[in-house]
């Protein structure tokens, strides 16, 4: 499947300087949007990998996050902005380009046997993907992988994820 026809590039948007990837069209093609779940699942299907949950941080990777753990028939974590959770969470803050971030997890959901494959729908310049993998693992999780649709590598991102098994569907 050419699933990087099915994704437009936007030019300065949001903002000057800035090609956003418009992943719409991929979700709105059913063949196109299900081929891509498909070959994520088997990146998590192989025998060194088999995650009991996917996680991923807010926003558009939920998509993809949900539909492959329904697929793969485990959980799905979300790491989420802060306030958007209700029980007991835990968080980390850290440092972005121009400034910095933070996450939440609902801290008893993670489990010390959890194996998790991290989900997302763009791997940029690494540094959210960095974060949520810190948090997960100081809560006890073993954080094996991490998939994504689509990688833009002259920003390095993967440099960020260090030895992490990673597969990334369009490498634009």
């Amino acid at each position: 499947m050419q699933w990087q026809s099915l994704v437009i590039d936007i030019p300065n948007y949001p903002k000057p300087g800035v090609t956003f990837k418009d992943i719409t069209p991929l979700l709105a093609d059913g063949a196109g949007f299900q081929s891509a779940i498909e070959e994520l699942a088997v990146f998590c299907e192989r025998d060194d990998l088999r995650p009991n949950a996917l996680a991923c941080p807010e926003a558009r990777g939920f998509i993809f996050a949900s539909a492959l753990a329904q697929r793969l028939g485990i959980g799905f974590i979300p790491l989420r902005k802060p306030g958007k959770l209700p029980r007991k969470t835990a968080k980390l803050t850290y440092d972005l380009e121009y400034g910095s971030d933070t996450l939440e997890v609902h801290a008893e959901d993670i489990k010390p046997d959890m194996r998790i494959m991290m989900v997302d729908d763009v791997l940029a310049t690494g540094g959210t993907m960095a974060a949520c993998i810190a948090l997960l693992r100081e809560l006890g999780a073993e954080v094996i992988g991490a998939a994504f649709l689509l990688e833009i590598p002259e920003l390095n991102g993967r440099e960020k994820l260090g030895e992490l098994p990673t597969l990334s569907l369009i490498n634009e």
